[in-house]
């Protein structure tokens, strides 16, 4: 194999525990050192990480180690939430890192430090994360950030942002601020309620956490979150919209999440349907918090590409091409396949 995976937990986060991820991840590769690994480590590995990832280039004896620190880790085998752990993808044969290259930047940045020339091209698919560290060619970055190129590989890439559609696009009649006042005849509370599923029309507030609003019924761009339901029946977004704008409520939901996932999933395979190796850049709140208990996605995956490497992340925001720019999406997971180069 040019590519496997390895995912390893302890009591304490330590050098040992990132090197003994890459060990078993050229095991399990049947490598016996690697053209590069990406790594990503828990939060708990913030006062070893110099020598975390030092001990994971030795391990992998090479300096092209590129990762960050995460709420949460996975890979095809299974997730790690609130422990001590270490995640490793190594690669060789045709597949190695590299500064530049024809395919997509694999990016990382604490959420705090995106650059604003990530949101142009070139392509990119990341993973931000609130107080995040970051590393490459085996150091850590001060700026919380770090970008490589998977070379010698053909990549698709699978955005899902999980959201069910709660009727048509409805027209703005007044704003004040960031706080949308009126659709048509009716407040913008009464206006989503009204539109709820039943069983939490019942409840005395608001799921604000789970609701959002497509701004002009695009529904291949991020939802505007939504940040409180006023008493005024006004609903506070996260950004401004005006008077004549239309917008559609969305939900995210289990179902409708799973179900996303996997038609993002099959549309990425029509371009590489049998893919060398994955990478994941999830959402803490789209994990196993969200699946009560179980992560969809991941199984997702496994049903779609059963044995294939993966190495993925939770983190607080995700990055993914959008047309001629990159978007910065939320409670989305964004999946790359990478496949082999035919020449």
């Amino acid at each position: 194999m040019n590519a496997a995976t390895a995912l390893v937990t302890g009591l304490e986060a330590s050098p040992q525990l990132a090197e003994n991820a890459v060990r078993q991840a050229l095991t399990n590769a049947g490598l016996d050192r690697a053209n590069g690994v990406i790594l990503f480590l828990s939060r708990d590995f913030s006062r070893q990480l110099a020598q975390s990832v030092l001990a994971a280039a030795r391990a992998a004896g090479c300096l092209q180690v590129v990762g960050m620190t995460a709420h949460g880790l996975f890979t095809e085998t299974g997730w790690v939430l609130d422990q001590p752990a270490a995640a490793a993808l190594v690669l060789g044969g045709s597949f190695s890192l590299a500064p530049n290259g024809d395919g997509p930047l694999l990016s990382f940045a604490d959420a705090s430090s995106l650059p604003p020339d990530w949101l142009y091209a070139p392509p990119r698919i990341g993973l931000l994360h609130s107080s995040g560290l970051a590393w490459q060619q085996a150091r850590s970055n001060e700026d919380g950030r770090s970008e490589t190129v998977i070379a010698g590989a053909t990549c698709s890439i699978a955005v899902s942002p999980g959201l069910r559609v709660l009727g048509e696009a409805l027209s703005i009649t007044e704003m004040r601020g960031n706080n949308l006042v009126r659709l048509g005849e009716h407040s913008a509370v009464a206006s989503l309620t009204r539109l709820l599923p039943a069983e939490l029309r019942q409840r005395s507030t608001l799921p604000i956490h789970l609701l959002g609003a497509l701004p002009n019924g695009k529904t291949d761009s991020p939802a505007i979150l939504l940040l409180s339901a006023n008493t005024d029946g006004s609903i506070t977004l996260s950004q401004p919209l005006k008077p004549g704008d239309t917008l559609i409520w969305v939900i995210r939901q289990p179902l409708a999440a799973e179900s996303d996932m996997r038609r993002a999933l099959a549309s990425a395979a029509a371009q590489i349907p049998k893919p060398a190796f994955g990478i994941q850049c999830s959402c803490i709140g789209r994990g196993p918090l969200f699946y009560c208990g179980d992560d969809h996605d991941l199984t997702a995956w496994r049903e779609r590409f059963p044995g294939v490497p993966l190495i993925g992340a939770y983190g607080s925001g995700q990055l993914a091409p959008h047309g001629e720019a990159n978007q910065l999406w939320q409670n989305t997971v964004v999946t790359a396949l990478f496949g082999e180069t035919h020449v």
